[in-house]
């Protein structure tokens, strides 16, 4: 099978698909955990579950987290037939030009929606999408730049939410920082898993550049360095019950960071992949606790 595949016709399942929503529930669910549990309130003292505002930030950071992954699929298709061709949706289910229209159309309104919001927010929305574009088109070819630029807008889309209703950043900010270096480490797993069809194709990503062996290297320090930072923003939150549930979250962190260590095949990092997800719904869930 090939990108020039006959081409079936339009499906909402096609689009739905392309659009990777349970990526999308995950993001929103982040989202709306951060301001329930961190913000909590907003600056006028009303409860931040009752401001239209969060729900067009939610709404807007999904819109244009799903025309990103429309674009990367766009200028993947090639790629995608040779790494995991049964999952290919562009060639298949939906023409190329129709995949850029929703790409175009949904960070149009993806935008609007957030300049409805504030002004700030449309411009980190506009910088996220054009971001997200370069990625695809270009940052994800070359070594750990990709990787960094999408743990970068992860990690954003939770610092947004504290940096528009100003409270409780630091805390935010803890969150913030966890969920760039889960999604760093969990991107690099990504690019060891991809490699053959990113190699087919003159990819740069680091798994080609380095090995498969330093990219592990390159894996453990990026979990001390995130270790690190945990550590050090915990502490000076001073806050007893973060700290025992980051401790414990640790034993599964550490577990996690064992299985990186002993994987050699695709089917390992596929595993690891979806365990790094499971890692980010469990670290979510401790704001509870706060």
């Amino acid at each position: 099978m090939n990108a020039t595949a006959t081409v079936n016709s339009f499906t909402f399942w096609s689009l739905l698909k392309i659009s990777r929503p349970a990526n999308l529930v995950i993001l929103a669910f982040a989202q709306l955990m951060t301001a329930y549990f961190l913000v909590e309130t907003t600056r006028m003292g009303v409860p931040v579950l009752q401001d239209i505002n969060l729900y067009l930030l939610v709404l807007s950071t999904v819109i244009i987290a799903a025309a990103g992954y429309m674009i990367n699929d766009y200028y993947d298709v090639k790629i995608d037939y040779v790494n995991k061709p049964e999952e290919v949706i562009i060639g298949k289910g939906m023409k190329r030009r129709m995949a850029i229209f929703f790409h175009t159309v949904l960070n149009f309104v993806g935008i609007g929606i957030a300049l409805a919001v504030s002004p700030r927010v449309a411009i980190i929305t506009f910088v996220s999408a054009f971001l997200l574009w370069l990625y695809s088109n270009q940052l994800k070819r070359l070594p750990l730049v990709g990787n960094f630029t999408v743990a970068l807008l992860t990690g954003a889309s939770i610092w947004i939410v504290g940096y528009y209703y100003q409270q409780s950043e630091l805390l935010v900010l803890t969150y913030a920082i966890f969920a760039f270096f889960l999604n760093l480490i969990r991107e690099i797993i990504k690019d060891i898993e991809d490699r053959q069809g990113d190699r087919k194709h003159g990819c740069k990503t680091l798994p080609i550049v380095i090995g498969f062996r330093n990219t592990k290297r390159v894996i453990f320090l990026i979990a001390i360095a995130f270790v690190c930072a945990i550590l050090v923003v915990t502490f000076k939150i001073n806050n007893a019950q973060l700290f025992y549930y980051f401790g414990i979250l640790s034993l599964l962190f550490f577990f996690f960071m064992y299985k990186i260590y002993i994987a050699d095949r695709k089917a390992h990092f596929t595993q690891l992949s979806m365990l790094s997800k499971l890692l980010m719904l469990t670290g979510i869930l401790s704001m509870g606790f706060l």
